[in-house]
């Protein structure tokens, strides 16, 4: 077996800029488009001791790469573990492992900039942000790649934490990022509206979203849990990432469907 090379926080802080790794995304997005095999979430759970082991799969033979996204959480750990493991697709041999908790800011923000880009109208300018935590910023530095932006509204119940989000894009960014008391203020007037929280409830109520109004909710991937409401989903055209997880964990889709809001297909 060749030498296996695992890439830590230092190595990933220098390893891309968010435009490579919104191109890496999308290409990843074009060949599952193609017919590339990519499996959504799967999650053993273990008893003793209590734990959850989650992993997403993906074999992309154009890039000439394949490999997952993997975690660990609870097994007598207080914390959860990700790693991602990159092999070759075309030799099968592995290539490297690399610090999944570092990079998941960066993948998946790419991933909210695809969609942006893809879905959202060409002329938005205008971001409403519910979050400030790392995904936040994840989210907010890749969209700033695929749209010029003007201003950016910036919602978290901590004011203190809101405040120090604004502040640090504003040293980063050149739209200004302004911190707001309540995500009404977020998504007035915004363009795109990207939720990045933990919350179990809707953190917005759909009927102020503007018309033509594109929405990134990427906080949840349970069941029972969800960033928007009834309304928002049934108004929407709602593209999930692989629709094989639309039932299975996104909790936004799965209400909706139970309420009546929705029917079977409205993805």
């Amino acid at each position: 077996m060749p030498e296996i090379r695992f890439l830590d926080s230092d190595d990933l802080a220098d390893l891309a800029s968010p435009p490579e790794y919104v191109d890496a995304v999308r290409e990843g997005y074009r060949e599952r488009g193609n017919g590339a095999p990519a499996e959504p979430r799967t999650s053993l759970t273990g008893s003793d001791p209590p734990g959850m082991l989650t992993g997403y799969y993906a074999i992309l033979p154009e890039t000439g790469a394949m490999g997952g996204y993997m975690y660990s959480a609870g097994f007598g750990s207080r914390d959860a573990h990700f790693v991602l493991p990159l092999f070759d697709a075309e030799s099968g041999e592995p290539l490297a492992v690399l610090d999944g908790a570092s990079m998941n800011p960066y993948k998946t923000g790419a991933t909210g900039a695809v969609a942006v880009d893809a879905l959202a109208r060409e002329d938005a300018t205008r971001v409403g942000l519910v979050g400030s935590g790392t995904q936040a910023r994840g989210q907010l530095l890749a969209t700033a790649t695929v749209r010029d932006l003007a201003h950016v509204s910036v919602f978290s119940p901590t004011k203190e934490h809101r405040e120090s989000f604004a502040a640090e894009m504003n040293d980063q960014l050149a739209p200004a990022v302004e911190p707001v008391p309540t995500s009404d203020a977020a998504i007035s007037g915004a363009d795109v509206v990207i939720t990045a929280t933990n919350a179990s409830e809707p953190v917005f109520d759909g009927d102020l979203l503007e018309p033509g109004t594109h929405v990134t909710a990427m906080g949840q991937y349970h069941p029972e849990k969800r960033e928007i409401d009834d309304l928002t989903v049934a108004r929407a055209k709602y593209v999930p990432d692989l629709l094989a997880r639309l039932e299975q964990d996104a909790g936004a889709y799965i209400g909706a469907l139970e309420s009546g809001a929705i029917e079977k297909g409205h993805a």
